[in-house]
């Protein structure tokens, strides 16, 4: 089953104190679990499809999230949220705007 939404999720670890920063730092390991849950708790296994990724780029706005088929980015994500973004964008296809990046 192809599912209507794909998360990515910025995992990428750079080196204490890089000049960049990075995902991992800031707290992407929460994000992912926090993602894992609410897909749970939701029962949206085969809607949604969560995907822990590599560098994406903007890493001093980390954790970064990207939601395709529509290409939305986020930034400075926290576990907290999660459940706004789901019920949002997810479930009703409204991204969160104050969590997006320019």
């Amino acid at each position: 089953m192809k599912p209507e939404r794909h998360v990515f999720i910025c995992m990428n670890q750079r080196p204490e104190g890089h000049p960049k920063g990075s995902c991992q730092s800031a707290g992407a390991g929460g994000v992912l679990e926090a993602f894992y849950g609410e897909m749970e708790k939701r029962g949206a296994f085969g809607k949604v499809m969560v995907t822990g990724t590599f560098c994406m780029g903007p890493c001093m706005d980390g954790p970064t999230v990207v939601v395709y088929p529509e290409g939305v980015w986020y930034g400075k994500v926290k576990p907290e949220d999660v459940g706004e973004i789901f019920d949002s964008h997810l479930e009703k296809g409204a991204p969160v705007d104050r969590l997006r990046l320019a």
